[in-house]
């Protein structure tokens, strides 16, 4: 059955399960409608299995066709980069690594990676994205990243997480604001100011971080604004629509009329951590984590 089953029927049918639209699929393809059901219609004899169930008014996966999809997924990520390795092996490099982070990564643990692989490695080329948690994650399950740095507590069973940074938060200020360290006693001096944080979806570790920091002082904070780039929430801050709590580390490179109180009595800690693919192939993806 295998010997059936080419290269062509894969990238067909994964353009029909995203589409769900054959003539839509057809065109993405470069190929006539009637060409690309002859070539569904063998795949699902070659493998024994009904993949799409389809009507006149709408094209639908079947369990096994959503099984497919998936499996078809990660074979071809693997495929396409197993030929990107191929050429930069050729131009003789030692391959490729591509790393998503969050803004707050590239502060401090991120640089420090790149100039310790220059270093240590530098045939190794890589890859960057800022990437939310969730997208990460998703990237490394599908085999389109090779490593992250999140801020998550956990993470699916065969995704490796290692506590890689440790900061303390941040209060962030209007520069004109009256509180300032010599008359800041604790969080709760800004129970009636409006917040403006890193939304839920971006990092829901955070986010919740942030509302225990203020319950543990008696109040739950008004969110007036979410955004996910730090750069916005310091400019808000800066047009006093409100203040903010951020890790301390980012307050590095910005020129803005803001100001930083760090609390550093409190429990609460800003942990960056870095997570791979268990099982992932890339051959210098463990030389890179030796550096980190």
């Amino acid at each position: 059955m295998s010997n059936q089953i080419e290269l062509r029927h894969l990238r067909y049918f994964k353009a029909v399960a995203e589409e769900l639209h054959f003539r839509k699929a057809a065109e993405k393809l470069f190929i006539s409608q009637p060409g690309l059901s002859r070539q569904i219609k063998q795949l699902e004899e070659n493998l024994g299995a009904t993949i799409l169930e389809r009507d006149k008014k709408e094209v639908r996966l079947t369990p096994a066709g959503e099984y497919l999809k998936t499996e078809i997924d990660l074979m071809l990520n693997h495929l396409n980069f197993s030929f990107q390795q191929v050429k930069h092996v050729a131009e003789g490099a030692s391959g490729e690594i591509r790393i998503g982070f969050l803004g707050s990564a590239m502060q401090n643990v991120v640089p420090d990676l790149l100039l310790k692989m220059n270093e240590k490695f530098p045939n190794i080329k890589s890859s960057l994205e800022e990437m939310s948690n969730y997208d990460q994650v998703q990237a490394i399950l599908k085999d389109e990243m090779d490593l992250g740095f999140v801020r998550l507590a956990r993470v699916p069973e065969n995704i490796g997480l290692k506590a890689v940074f440790t900061d303390s938060f941040s209060v962030v200020l209007p520069g004109d604001h009256p509180l300032d360290t010599a008359n800041f006693t604790s969080i709760a001096q800004l129970a009636e100011e409006k917040f403006i944080l890193f939304t839920a979806d971006y990092s829901n570790l955070y986010f919740n971080t942030i509302m225990s920091i203020c319950e543990d002082q008696g109040f739950s904070p008004t969110v007036s604004h979410k955004t996910v780039h730090a750069q916005t929430i310091f400019k808000l801050v800066e047009n006093n629509m409100g203040v903010s709590i951020v890790p301390t580390s980012l307050q590095e490179g910005y020129n803005l009329n803001i100001k930083f109180i760090e609390l550093k009595d409190i429990p609460q800690k800003a942990i960056l951590s870095m997570i791979w693919k268990k099982d992932n192939r890339n051959p210098v993806l463990k030389s890179v984590m030796g550096l980190v």
